[in-house]
């Protein structure tokens, strides 16, 4: 039987298969680990990363604040990862990147995954 990470490494390379990220839409990949989550733009044509953002760019307290969601209120790690959604949304926009290709790098869409994609597109980016 195959090992959690493995599975999760065959799903990522199986959605990888069927998406890229090109100049003017690139790919925001998402890599969590067991305390942090990072997202990052891509362009896969040229091989270059155009923004990217991590909750080590939150302060120290914004696990412990609770972000207003779309329509519930979250705490702890989710809320991490909503923030971050946000801030990559708002690093597109800087970059002047309006649509992007989601890539939740073979893991659930719940959770985490999730509220980063909630927070991305309430920051503005469309996918």
């Amino acid at each position: 039987m195959l090992e959690k990470k493995q599975k999760r490494y065959q799903r990522h390379k199986r959605i990888r298969a069927k998406i890229s990220g090109t100049g003017q839409r690139p790919r925001l990949g998402v890599f969590k680990s067991a305390r942090h989550i990072y997202a990052q733009l891509i362009n896969d044509e040229a091989g270059k990363v155009l923004a990217s953002a991590s909750d080590l760019d939150l302060p120290k307290s914004a696990g412990k604040e609770k972000a207003e969601g779309s329509q519930k209120t979250l705490s702890g790690k989710i809320a991490k990862a909503y923030k971050v959604g946000k801030i990559i949304a708002k690093r597109a926009e800087e970059a002047k990147i309006k649509e992007a290709v989601f890539d939740r790098g073979g893991y659930k869409y719940h959770g985490r995954v999730k509220a980063l994609a909630d927070g991305a597109r309430e920051g503005g980016l469309k996918f």
